[in-house]
């Protein structure tokens, strides 16, 4: 059972003088507990891909299935996957946060006791406690604040896939945080699919992932299989590299000699530059 993306190619204005295809043959997996990086440049066609994977886009081929269903039209199931948009704070509509992030249980058909009991948990999952935000209105939250009880509000709907559009995107160091506690909080019960022009933020807890350019697939698997093929992506111009990540690359550049191993992790990175002999 998973979220699976085979071969989709998305046209915009097709048959019309103005066409393009954002995406061409891209496959994608998400499994439960997951947690999944897509990045590439701007215009590679992120977006485009998380709009036909949460079913808001029909692609002009290929597929999206959820746990072997479809991801809209017949058979589809509602509520199974959650889409948190780039800036899903400029959304907020009711009156008090509580209400805001009850409103998609709500949507979903649940009591308004459960809806309202879904939305205090889902705010406590992402730090913010119910009883203290859960009255205020939403736009006098502060940035972070505002990001985590949107995200709350797809989290009260419970879906069982989570996907999110350059999350901490305009977000201090503390709402960055704060945003990835969430997310981690969200992985025990939700596979999490993260779109993100800056991996930095995420790739060093993710399982898998996509680096789109131009609308294409250059990297698609495991974030191990990513170290070991940095390199090589790198010197070919089709992925810049994690911040760390290229720390190492252009220290063993300069040495005149190939970096033995790589690391998302700055604690690591530093041992492999001890350990080597690069730090000399």
């Amino acid at each position: 059972m998973a979220l699976i993306a085979s071969d989709l190619t998305c046209d915009y204005a097709a048959g019309t003088l103005l066409a393009s295809r954002a995406l061409e043959g891209v496959s994608l997996e998400l499994d439960l507990h997951e947690l999944c990086v897509v990045t590439g440049p701007t215009g590679s066609g992120k977006t485009t891909l998380l709009r036909a994977i949460a079913g808001l886009l029909g692609p002009s081929g290929g597929s999206v299935t959820v746990d072997d269903a479809p991801v809209s039209g017949p058979g589809s199931r509602r509520g199974v996957v959650g889409l948190v948009f780039q800036r899903p704070e400029a959304q907020f509509f009711a009156p008090t946060v509580e209400e805001d992030c009850a409103f998609g249980p709500r949507n979903l058909g649940r009591a308004k006791a459960d809806a309202v009991r879904d939305a205090r948990d889902a705010l406590a999952g992402v730090g913010l406690d119910p009883l203290v935000f859960g009255p205020r209105e939403p736009w006098g939250l502060s940035g972070g604040e505002a990001r985590r009880a949107a995200l709350a509000g797809v989290l009260a709907m419970r879906p069982k896939y989570l996907l999110l559009d350059e999350p901490t995107a305009g977000l201090d160091a503390p709402g960055r945080r704060a945003v990835q506690a969430a997310l981690a909080n969200a992985r025990e019960h939700a596979g999490v699919l993260v779109v993100t022009h800056d991996p930095d933020e995420f790739i060093g807890s993710a399982d898998r992932a996509l680096v789109l350019r131009q609308g294409r697939s250059v990297f698609s698997g495991t974030t191990q299989q990513l170290l070991e093929e940095m390199p090589g992506l790198w010197e070919r111009g089709l992925i810049e590299p994690p911040e760390v990540v290229r720390t190492l690359l252009l220290t063993a550049q300069r040495a005149g000699r190939a970096v033995g191993a790589l690391a998302f992790d700055p604690a690591r990175a530093a041992e492999i530059l001890a350990a080597s002999g690069y730090s000399q």
